[in-house]
C-alpha cells in the first residue's frame, strides 16, 4: 500500500469530493478517482458511497480513516525526525530563562552554538522557576534554567552555575557602610520581592522564617531591572544574586548577607517524559561541554 493512496484518501474524506480534493492535490480528477478505487480494491472493502448527491463514507470507509490519520501523523513526524539526525540543519529550540538570570555567558554559548548550527534558531522565554516548570512539564519548552531544588522524579538537570544573593539598598540608608549585614538585622525592612512564580522569592522568605521574622514585602516584580529602580527610589531593600549586582544606579550599593547567607542554584532541566528533538539534545550536550559539566 503506497502512503499517497492514503494521503490521497485522506483529502477526499475531508473535501467529501473527488474533485475538489483533485484541485487542492494539483492532479486530476480521474487520476484520484483510480487511486481510491485501487485502495478499495486492495483493502476489499467500498469506502464512499457514491450512490447520493454528496459523497460519503462508508462504515468501512470511517474506520479506515482513523487508521490512516494514524499512519499519516507518524509519517510527518518521522520525516521531522530525519531533518533532526541529519545534520541538525533545521529546528528550533525552547528554553526558558529566569529575568533575574545574567545571560552574558550563557548567550556567548548560545552565539557559539548558533555559530556550528546555523539553521537552528532559539526561541527564549523569560518567567520564573515555577512557571519554566510548568512550561517545560507540558511541552511548551524543551529545556528551561531554574532554581534547585526540582522535581527530579518529573526532570533530568544539571546544575550550571551557584551565587550568594546581596542585599542592596541605598546608599543613605545606616547599613550600606558595612562591610557585611547578618540578615536578621533586616527584620525591620521594607522588602522589595520577586513575584510569586519565582522560586528565590520563597528561598528569601523560609530564611527570614527561619530566623523568627516574616519579611514585610512593600513590593513585587518580575523585572531585575525595576527591582533596582525602586531600591534606588528608597522604597525598601532587595537581594539580588551577586551577579547582576555589578550595574546598579549610582545611589545604590550592595552588601554581603551573613548568618545565614543566601545562596542559589541554577540548573538547566528537561523532561524526563516528553520527547526531545535531536537539535535539543545537542544543545544540552554542547552546553556541558561550555560548562566542563560531567
Amino acid at each position: 500500500m503506497d502512503i499517497k493512496h492514503l494521503q490521497y484518501f485522506l483529502e477526499v474524506a475531508r473535501l467529501n469530493s473527488f474533485s475538489r480534493a483533485a484541485d487542492e492535490l494539483f492532479i486530476t480528477q480521474p487520476t484520484i478517482s483510480k487511486m481510491i478505487k485501487n485502495l478499495e480494491q486492495e483493502l476489499g472493502v467500498v469506502l464512499f458511497d457514491r450512490s447520493r448527491k454528496q459523497l460519503t463514507l462508508t462504515d468501512a470507509g470511517r474506520v479506515i480513516l482513523e487508521h490512516a490519520k494514524l499512519v499519516d501523523h507518524a509519517m510527518k513526524n518521522l520525516g521531522t525526525e530525519l531533518d533532526n539526525l541529519f545534520g541538525l540543519k533545521k529546528g528550533q529550540i525552547r528554553i526558558g530563562l529566569p529575568p533575574i538570570f545574567d545571560a552574558h555567558h550563557f548567550l556567548k554559548i548560545a552565539g557559539e552554538f548558533h555559530e556550528k548550527y546555523p539553521g537552528i534558531t532559539f526561541q527564549l522565554v523569560e518567567d520564573g522557576s515555577k512557571k519554566i516548570e510548568e512550561a517545560v512539564e507540558s511541552n511548551q519548552l524543551d529545556v528551561g534554567i531554574i532554581v534547585l531544588p526540582t522535581r527530579t522524579e518529573l526532570f533530568d538537570y544539571f546544575s550550571i552555575m551557584e551565587e550568594d544573593l546581596k542585599l542592596i539598598l541605598p546608599t543613605s540608608h545606616p547599613l550600606a557602610e558595612k562591610e557585611e549585614v547578618q540578615l536578621a538585622d533586616l527584620s525591620q525592612e521594607s522588602f522589595i520581592l520577586f513575584n510569586k512564580d519565582f522560586a528565590l522569592n520563597d528561598r528569601i522568605i523560609l530564611s527570614c522564617n527561619n530566623l523568627g521574622f516574616q519579611p514585610t514585602i512593600v513590593s513585587q516584580s518580575s523585572q531585575k531591572s525595576f527591582i533596582k529602580e525602586m531600591v534606588s527610589s528608597k522604597l525598601g531593600i532587595a537581594l539580588l544574586p551577586e551577579s547582576i549586582c555589578h550595574h546598579l544606579p549610582e545611589n545604590v550599593t550592595a552588601v554581603k548577607v551573613v548568618n545565614p547567607s543566601i545562596s542559589w542554584k541554577l540548573a538547566m532541566i528537561w523532561s524526563k517524559e516528553q520527547y526531545l528533538s535531536y537539535a535539543a539534545k545537542e544543545w544540552i550536550t554542547f552546553i556541558k561541554q561550555e560548562l566542563a559539566v560531567d
